[in-house]
């Protein structure tokens, strides 16, 4: 049956499905039907990878729009398109950053907001939320009583209830160190001087992903991430979020290693198998993480192939302190499903 298609004032619906592309690119795509999109209340953001656009998330915005019209209004980012994913993490963060407050301010029916980020992206997403979060407070009130009541005003990311933070292939561990890079062929020598020359190519990211930056004496920047610094709430605003997945490539993956963007030692990857279940057959291997008294274990400096791996155990100390993080890989010869 072919699809049908037609175009109103505001935006081309195909299939019950409404999108309507800005100037600058960005697509946001939403319910076709007047009364689910009045009540969708979710905001998700959708951010490609390193020169990547807003298109590259499109069928899945449309795919999330089908499954929850009446839920979930879609907006794939567009202030970082191509050429500009090479001018840093966070000077990316915080283009996101003041993009989501511009849809926020658009949309005031708005009440939650999620992010699926794939690749660097994820990076972004996480630096854009560190600027985003509001932290919990507790305001007094004073009414007609002689006695002041407390208000409890809960954490929150541009003013909506953090809800999903996941991604996909994020090196959340960056490109420095052995097999990062699974088309360096884990070779040392290359695995080198890719970090001394890969500011040539991908500029400023290049170095955050390589841990070179040198930001006035700071430390590099994913180092940062790893901990709230300064007036950047990068680990409280992921902690505020209900649920937040990972999702990494066993195979397949040239750019970014399983170790990196399933946030892992060598020495801790896991056996996997073909396939976990028929309905989504590119799942290999499933963890729900278990918290754990992070105090007893001491955190580990150098890794198993000689590079500096504090950062491993500020995630994972981090992660498995939060019962529901889930980390899930998937077989790279198959294309993810949404469920």
């Amino acid at each position: 049956m072919a699809a049908e298609t037609r175009v109103t004032e505001n935006c081309a619906v195909e299939n019950g499905v409404c999108s309507s592309e800005s100037v600058s690119g960005a697509e946001d795509v939403w319910s076709g039907n007047l009364s689910d999109a009045s009540s969708a209340d979710h905001l998700v953001v959708m951010v490609h990878g390193i020169l990547g656009s807003s298109s590259d998330w499109k069928f899945g915005a449309e795919q999330f729009v089908r499954i929850l019209p009446d839920k979930v209004f879609v907006h794939c980012s567009e202030r970082n398109m191509a050429k500009l994913t090479l001018d840093g993490v966070d000077v990316m963060g915080e283009r996101l950053a003041a993009e989501v407050l511009e849809v926020i301010k658009q949309k005031p029916g708005l009440r939650k907001i999620s992010f699926v980020a794939h690749s660097v992206g994820g990076l972004v997403a996480r630096y854009a939320i560190g600027r985003l979060f509001r932290p919990h407070r507790r305001e007094k009130s004073e009414d007609l009583l002689p006695n002041s009541c407390e208000e409890e005003s809960k954490s929150s990311i541009g003013g909506l209830e953090p809800m999903n933070f996941i991604t996909v292939a994020t090196p959340h561990l960056g490109s420095r160190g052995n097999k990062q890079v699974p088309f360096l062929f884990g070779v040392p020598v290359f695995e080198k001087v890719a970090g001394l020359f890969v500011h040539w190519i991908f500029k400023k990211t290049g170095r955050h992903l390589f841990l070179t930056d040198d930001d006035g004496g700071k430390p590099p920047l994913l180092k940062r991430m790893v901990e709230d610094y300064g007036e950047l709430y990068f680990m409280s605003a992921l902690g505020s979020f209900k649920r937040r997945v990972v999702y990494s490539n066993v195979g397949y993956d040239h750019i970014v290693g399983w170790r990196t963007s399933s946030i892992r030692r060598n020495s801790e990857l896991p056996k996997w198998d073909d396939s976990l279940n028929e309905k989504y057959p590119h799942i290999v291997y499933e963890e729900h993480c278990k918290a754990y008294d992070v105090e007893q274990n001491e955190p580990t400096v150098t890794g198993d192939d000689g590079t500096d791996e504090l950062e491993v155990f500020h995630w994972t100390e981090f992660f498995r302190g939060a019962c529901d993080w889930l980390i899930t890989c998937i077989m790279g010869k198959d294309r993810c499903q949404f469920p």
